[in-house]
């Protein structure tokens, strides 16, 4: 079974910087892995000591630094890293980015059983990138997964949440799946790990390497734009502070909150 995950490189700190075209810049910047994507490495690696002969690809989309990413992921427990970077790239809306990730899928790693994405990445929060690469490659996908269940006979079986609480889903292979946080800790690398990491060859491609141009990715390909970035203005306005519960009572009264019956 082969599995690939796609991760994605998120800056650390809440302090982020703007580029001329309002797009987050991530170069030169501290990065980590993005929280959700942990958790899709995380059921990938639970997958394989469950099913026999996995091999798992992290692949992600950024800067070379972003090879470090990889690393970081292989001494959990992958077995390979794909980086796609190209200066081109840059400014990539969520439709681009899925293209891009989708055709690096296409023309490098064809050969898969099942994708899997984090649900959202922090530093954008809109969870379309998964859906999207999904869309792309015209494959099933399964959206907000808790946890996987062994498969079968070509299949998967994910627990996801929903409004109503969870339901389990059925899903036949090759499939696209978004994971969010699960509710355990997640592995941490060994020393054999890190000198696996280590002396790993991470395969690097451009747009050209994926049999894309400059029209379709980065920000010509991207039918969506920032116009405008900033940080809104925290205003708490007056406050009055209560010293005691007959007075805090009393106040709440006066906002309709505690009826007088």
């Amino acid at each position: 079974m082969k599995i690939i995950v796609c991760i994605k490189q998120v800056p650390d700190t809440d302090d982020i910087k703007w580029t001329e075209n309002n797009t987050i810049q991530r170069e030169g910047v501290e990065s980590i892995i993005n929280p959700y994507d942990v958790y899709a490495i995380e059921e990938a690696l639970k997958l394989k000591k469950i099913v026999p002969n996995v091999e798992i690809t992290v692949l992600t989309m950024g800067p070379l630094q972003a090879e470090t990413m990889l690393r970081q992921a292989i001494a959990l427990g992958c077995d390979k890293g794909v980086l796609i970077s190209d200066k081109k790239f840059a400014g990539a809306d969520t439709y681009a980015t899925g293209k891009t990730i989708a055709s690096a899928i296409k023309t490098k790693l064809s050969d898969f059983d099942l994708i899997l994405c984090g649900q959202f990445a922090i530093d954008g929060d809109t969870a379309q990138t998964g859906p999207s690469v999904a869309s792309q490659l015209g494959i099933p996908q399964i959206t907000f997964v808790k946890e996987l269940k062994e498969c079968d006979n070509g299949s998967i079986c994910a627990v996801r949440e929903i409004e109503e609480g969870l339901e389990t889903v059925k899903v036949e292979l090759p499939a696209l799946i978004c994971v969010l946080k699960g509710m355990y800790e997640t592995t941490r690398p060994k020393i054999a790990g890190f000198i696996k990491a280590k002396n790993a060859e991470i395969s690097i491609y451009s747009m050209e390497d994926i049999g894309l141009t400059p029209e379709d990715t980065g920000i010509k390909g991207s039918p969506t734009f920032v116009s405008k970035a900033f940080r809104p203005e925290h205003n708490r306005g007056e406050c009055e502070i209560c010293t005691d519960c007959s007075s805090l009572a009393e106040k709440i009264k006066e906002f309709g909150g505690i009826s007088n019956e």
